[in-house]
């Protein structure tokens, strides 16, 4: 017998040998197909694209950083959730490039229309477009890009890839591509916030060699408008002059630093996440890892943690004055077994320096000439400010994700009180 892994068909894709061995050799998970068939000399083929997420609430990104437009496409929103393009535009602003002198100067308002799933101010339960016009594309920025790959970019692995790219901004690759991601998280959080009061909430804990300590932000009370506060997104004020000041330090050089993003989300319901292979953690660190420049995922007690003993690292259970299973500490961040147990999932994500600098280095043509790069266009000395609503985003998505299949596999009849809390 051999395996084969197949997804929907694309369009122009063959369709699969329907004959089956036995009843129980096609199983369907979600829109993955698995077919067992007899061996054939077929390869192992998997037909996929790479710009969807999700299994129950589906986002598909499109578009490019230089052409005309960027957005996305939410499938599986449920119906009558009040939605306007007010309700996007909060997290876009915070994204958007040009806000502050510490991140890029290219001029985008990013403003946001809705053009289908939504009716007289609900949704609709169809399929949700959202479209971000370009407005303030630089073509010609990239001329020596066109020829030439910059060091740590995707642009020859594009070129390995797909044997053409989109020059121009860096296509797909771009931090522009992220616009569908935080509008489509947008609505997530609505959604989260509405039926089960849960707040995701990132800030900048880390900018180059200025490391916010541990213990000095209260995770139970820190709030949007504390990190709002200030353009690099850091909650401690002193902190965040010194972070300012070392993004101003390279910005004026012609380079750029990296940074840490620290995630947080309160009053998660119980049980999201599944055994093995989906459990939660592994979920959010896929999720987050997918955005631009991320390099490290640490969650909960992290690397830090195996310097600790099970003694020291365990959280050990009690029952609070409701009558609910809590742990004294958090070391978990959240999850325990991979699902979530109630306690604030924490978690910290790292972005590289930006690849692109205005500063010569040595790299190749495509035509494998040794050349002097010097790069041009628009970019951010430190793509951590603008990074925080991306990463909220991505975790919500997840989270509703998980939430749907958590009401759909446990929830649909009644649960065991003794064990178990309603959604």
């Amino acid at each position: 017998m051999a395996s084969s892994i197949t997804s929907k068909p694309f369009l122009g894709a063959t369709k699969p040998n329907s004959s089956l061995a036995s009843d129980l050799q096609r199983l369907s998970f979600a829109s993955l197909h698995v077919s067992i068939k007899q061996r054939t000399h077929k390869k192992l083929q998997i037909q996929a694209a790479g710009s969807t997420f999700g299994n129950y609430f589906r986002v598909s990104t499109f578009g490019e950083s230089h052409g005309g437009g960027v957005g996305c496409i939410v499938d599986g929103c449920p119906p009558r959730i009040p939605l306007s393009e007010a309700d996007l535009q909060v997290d876009l602003d915070r994204r958007r490039p040009g806000q502050s002198r510490i991140t890029t100067p290219r001029k985008e308002t990013d403003t946001c229309g809705i053009f289908s799933g939504v009716s007289e101010g609900v949704t609709t339960g169809t399929p949700i477009l959202v479209f971000v016009p370009n407005t303030d594309q630089r073509g010609h920025d990239y001329k020596e890009m066109s020829i030439a790959y910059r060091p740590s970019h995707a642009d020859a692995t594009y070129d390995m890839k797909y044997g053409v790219r989109a020059v121009q901004g860096g296509g797909r690759s771009s931090a522009r591509e992220t616009i569908g991601r935080v509008a489509s998280g947008a609505i997530a959080k609505k959604i989260l916030k509405q039926f089960s009061g849960t707040e995701v909430i990132a800030y900048v804990s880390q900018v180059h060699q200025v490391v916010l300590p541990d213990g000095s932000v209260d995770h139970d009370t820190v709030s949007l408008e504390q990190i709002e506060s200030n353009i690099v997104r850091c909650p401690d004020p002193e902190y965040a002059e010194k972070m300012i000041a070392s993004i101003d330090a390279v910005r004026t050089r012609g380079d750029s630093i990296g940074g840490v993003v620290t995630c947080i989300v309160r009053n998660a319901p119980r049980g999201l996440g599944s055994p093995v292979f989906d459990k939660l953690e592994a979920e959010l660190a896929k999720a987050v890892m997918s955005l631009p420049a991320t390099k490290g995922f640490e969650f909960g007690s992290g690397f830090a943690g195996t310097f600790l003993t099970g003694s020291e690292h365990n959280d050990e259970f009690y029952t609070d004055e409701h009558g609910r299973i809590r742990t004294r500490t958090n070391r978990s961040g959240g999850i325990q077994g991979g699902i979530s147990n109630g306690e604030i999932i924490n978690m910290r994500v790292a972005f590289k320096p930006t690849a692109t600098i205005s500063k010569k280095q040595q790299t190749v043509t495509r035509e494998k000439k040794e050349i002097e790069l010097l790069a041009r266009g628009r970019h951010d000395p430190c793509v951590v400010p603008r990074a925080v609503p991306m990463v909220e985003a991505m975790v919500a998505l997840v989270l509703v994700d998980q939430l749907m299949a958590q009401h759909a596999q446990c929830n649909l009849f009644p649960i065991n009180p003794e064990l178990q809390e309603p959604l």
